[in-house]
């Protein structure tokens, strides 16, 4: 694909101790994509990550905040472009098939390109919890935006500088490429997901992913992508079930005044009456927060309208 002389296209690599693969992956985007502009977020590597970098002719960055979430917030307020490819410094994602990710958006056809990665990959590519974390992850922003995502946390992708201009980055860590993914559904932009294969890692490369403290990190994001954006469906749910123990607990109640007409269980009386205020309480919260999200989203997609008609 020709790229016009003015347009400028960067790709960021934001890195942690990739010595071993950061090299090969600069000299491979050099090679299918020379006139972009190479850059890598250096985020306080203490191996030769960053002199590589520089010898391998990118530029280096550094970003003392750790967490690849920081990194990518970083990286969209310092750097300006007309497009953007963000990749992983592991050599896991092919440089081939980087012109298949920025055609889509060059083209207008996308605001944002997801390289997915569940389609072609090896046994060692993924660990098991992984890839049952992504579904689960993937299902629920499925469920919640009413889509068909298939890779919600790839780590490559090409988006465009109104994209880069209209969404901000909260995360800290990993979980990123997830809150990417939500902003722009949320915000009425469009995603096309493009089929890449995704490689294993070199041999003395390690993964930064850890298992038990990421999967808590996913569950914590399940629980904050459902308050966030389906709050009718998470209070209401925290609603019901202070409702139906408080119902337990107000029918023992009952029971035992049916008796002898005199209320003998004070306490349980007390506490089935508070259970279940705070029930109708959470669901009445559920309410507000839904009508402040709808209206919330409505008002950043005629945003996003206004913006691309300027």
């Amino acid at each position: 694909m020709k790229n016009n002389k003015n347009t400028k296209i960067v790709i960021l690599i934001p890195c942690l101790n990739e010595e071993i693969t950061i090299g090969k992956v600069i000299q491979d985007f050099k090679t299918t994509i020379p006139e972009a502009e190479i850059i890598v977020f250096d985020n306080n590597s203490t191996d030769r990550t960053g002199a590589i970098a520089l010898e391998c002719g990118a530029k280096v960055i550094k970003e003392l905040r750790p967490g690849k979430g920081n990194v990518v917030s970083s990286m969209f307020r310092k750097v300006e472009a007309d497009y953007f490819v963000l990749v992983d410094g592991d050599d896991t994602y092919s440089a081939e098939h980087v012109w298949d990710l920025l055609k889509p958006v060059m083209k207008n056809c996308a605001d944002m390109t997801v390289g997915v990665r569940l389609e072609q990959y090896t046994k060692k590519s993924f660990r098991l919890f992984h890839i049952f974390g992504n579904n689960l992850v993937r299902r629920l922003v499925n469920w919640i935006f009413n889509n068909k995502l298939t890779d919600i946390m790839s780590g490559y992708r090409a988006f465009n500088k109104d994209l880069v201009q209209s969404i901000p980055i909260l995360s800290s860590g990993f979980e990123v490429e997830t809150e990417m993914t939500i902003r722009v559904l949320d915000y009425g932009l469009r995603i096309e997901e493009i089929p890449l294969p995704y490689r294993e890692r070199p041999e003395g490369s390690e993964s930064k992913l850890r298992t038990v403290q990421d999967g808590l990190r996913v569950l914590t994001e399940i629980s904050r992508i459902a308050k966030a954006y389906k709050p009718l469906t998470f209070f209401g749910l925290i609603g019901l079930i202070f409702i139906i123990v408080g119902l337990v607990f107000g029918i023992w109640v009952i029971l035992d005044y049916l008796e002898d007409e005199f209320v003998n269980k004070i306490p349980t009386a007390i506490l089935s009456t508070g259970l279940m205020l705070l029930g109708f309480g959470s669901i009445g919260i559920g309410i507000l927060l839904n009508t402040i999200s709808y209206r919330f989203r409505e008002n950043m997609r005629l945003l996003n309208k206004i913006i691309r008609k300027q």
